[in-house]
Order: structure tokens, then C-alpha cells, then sequence
């Protein structure tokens, strides 16, 4: 073994810039070369009745384990298969609606070679991406995206670099050109990454987070404004629904309503009633809009909380900013 290099921070910069460079060359240079396969790709998926089984060894399985997950993740059905595990029973997991997704940079790797009988037996549709267009596995599959390069990041020139980058480009392609063909929106995404904040931001409604039944603040039109400051107080929102004798809102009491009554009142304000100090014609929401949208209307009209009801306006319910920004 080579003797290792002297630290040398200018190298170690020059160095990972060019790296970065070529990738990017040969990107570029993919870019330019792709045509119709890729349409024709496209409708082989866009058809697929079944699920996308993507396989790949070594370097390329792991970029096609990232191929397949994002297709998953994108509205498309989706699974890796190892081609080693593949041909000792693990094909068994590949039906005849599927497509089959295959990475092979040289395009003659043993492992997914020995797959091919049995995926033409069962009359599957074959994607290739490889850096061989004239290698065994482009010769025998129905649709071959191009993915090679004219040269590797690795000085050695031997180590997957620039292939697989290449690979994981093309294969990034594929998933969004068939994401924007399903029609694919942020919503269906949030539906596949609950977990995730994006998930959250798109999934989560009024109704998840409010505050509902006796947790409800609410004070009628003639109740004495004292009975209203005390229900504000206990129900500990900041704030009180005022509804008619129908239930129906009519306005609503804050602690900043509160605060100015007092300066401009005085001792006064405890002969008036909530119906004679309440902001009239607050900002109302239904159940189930989004918590996203709710907080958009806290944030654009500068309040902490809105109340949510029925279609007949009255009051089901009570959503605090703390309630969404906890979520």
C-alpha cells in the first residue's frame, strides 16, 4: 500500500471540487444524449398493473433500493429485489402484472443475468439502466435507459462513482416525470409520510387539535361582562365565544378586548354585557379544514385563536395557535 498523503487543505478542496465537477460533466452529458426511451419508460410504468421490482448488486443495489423507495413514496408500487436472493426463491415475490427495473452498469453482472429467463418466462417488462447499451441485459429488455459515463470520480478509475450518481439520476427522472403523470399532488405525498413535518402540515385538520365540548369558552349576549372576564379565566384560552339565545356565534371576547375595555371604561365596564363589548364577526373555521390553513388565518389577521363551527355557525370548537404549534 501507497504511503498516505500529507494534510494538504487546498488539495482536499481541489480534490472534492473536481469530483464534483466531473459528476456534474457527466450528468450533463446524459442530459443531452436522453430521447424517447424515456418516454417509453415512462408508459411501461404509467401501465403497470402490479408493482415496480427494481434490482441491482453491489453499488447499483443500493442505488436501486433508493430508486424503488422513492417510487414508493411517489403514488407507485414499488419493491427491491435482491438478484442474489432472487434466483434461490426470492423471485417467487414477482407477479406476472409487474414491472421489472434492472441496474447494471456493465450490463453483464452474473446475478441479474440469471434473473432474465425467468422474468421473459413470465412475460414481465423489462427496464434496463445501464452503462452498456450493447450489454447482455440491454439486449434482452424492452426499454434501455442509457446511465454511462465516460469516466469515473475515482482516480483509479474503478470505483462506482460517477455511475451510480448517474444511475441515481436517471432513476430520480423516471420517478418525477411519473409522478407529474399520475398527477401526483403534496397531499398524496403527506399520505405515504405521516410521520414526517410535511405529513403533519398536510394531514392534520381543525378537528385533530381543537379544543372541544366543555373545553369550549362560551357566554351569551346578555351575560355581565364580570361572568365573561371569569369564563375567559377558567377556560384558560385567552378568549370566549359570545353566542345568541340560538347558539350561534355572535362575536367573541379576547384578553385584549379586555385590556381595552379597562382604559377606555373604567369601573364602568362591569355594567356592560359581552354583547356590548364583543368584537363582532370573528374569523371562523369548519372542523375539517387543515390546521395549516387555520394557522395562515391566525398569522395573517395577528390572532391567537378561532372558532370553529358548524354550518349553522354555531360553535363546535376552539383552536388556539399554542394547540397548532405544539402539533
Amino acid at each position: 500500500m501507497s504511503s498516505a498523503r500529507i494534510p494538504d487543505p487546498a488539495w482536499h478542496v481541489e480534490l472534492a471540487r473536481e469530483v464534483i465537477s466531473l459528476e456534474a460533466h457527466e450528468l450533463l452529458r446524459m442530459q443531452e444524449g436522453l430521447g424517447d426511451e424515456i418516454f417509453e419508460a415512462v408508459e411501461v410504468l404509467y401501465n403497470c398493473r402490479g408493482r415496480v421490482v427494481v434490482t441491482g448488486m453491489g453499488k447499483s443495489g443500493i442505488i436501486a433500493r433508493k430508486i424503488s423507495a422513492t417510487l414508493a413514496s411517489t403514488g407507485t408500487p414499488s419493491l427491491f429485489l435482491h438478484p442474489a436472493e432472487g434466483i434461490h426463491g426470492d423471485l417467487g415475490m414477482v407477479m406476472r402484472d409487474d414491472v421489472v427495473v434492472a441496474l447494471s452498469n456493465s450490463g453483464e453482472t452474473p446475478e441479474v443475468i440469471n434473473l432474465l429467463p425467468s422474468i421473459k418466462r413470465l412475460g414481465i417488462p423489462l427496464i434496463a439502466l445501464t452503462g452498456n447499451p450493447s450489454s447482455t441485459l440491454a439486449q434482452r429488455s424492452d426499454v434501455v435507459l442509457n446511465t454511462g459515463v465516460s469516466k469515473e470520480a475515482c482516480p483509479l478509475g474503478i470505483v462506482p462513482t460517477a455511475s451510480t450518481t448517474s444511475a441515481l439520476a436517471m432513476g430520480d427522472a423516471l420517478a418525477v416525470v411519473l409522478l407529474e403523470r399520475r398527477g401526483f399532488k403534496k397531499e398524496d405525498f403527506a399520505l405515504f409520510h405521516p410521520g414526517g413535518a410535511l405529513g403533519k402540515r398536510l394531514l392534520l385538520t381543525v378537528d385533530d387539535l381543537m379544543h372541544k365540548g366543555d373545553g369550549i369558552p362560551k357566554v351569551n349576549l346578555s351575560t355581565p361582562l364580570k361572568e365573561a372576564i371569569i369564563e375567559i379565566s377558567s377556560k384558560r384560552l385567552g378568549i370566549t365565544t359570545v353566542l345568541d339565545d340560538e347558539d350561534v356565534v355572535k362575536g367573541v371576547i379576547t384578553d385584549g378586548d379586555l385590556r381595552r375595555i379597562i382604559e377606555r371604561e373604567g369601573e364602568r365596564m362591569f355594567s356592560l354585557t359581552a354583547g356590548e363589548v364583543m368584537t363582532r364577526n370573528p374569523k371562523l373555521v369548519t372542523p375539517d379544514a387543515l390546521a395549516a390553513k387555520a394557522l395562515n388565518i391566525m398569522e395573517k389577521h395577528k390572532i391567537t385563536a378561532l372558532v370553529v363551527v358548524d354550518q349553522a355557525k354555531r360553535p363546535v370548537g376552539l383552536l388556539h395557535m399554542h394547540d397548532i404549534l405544539n402539533a
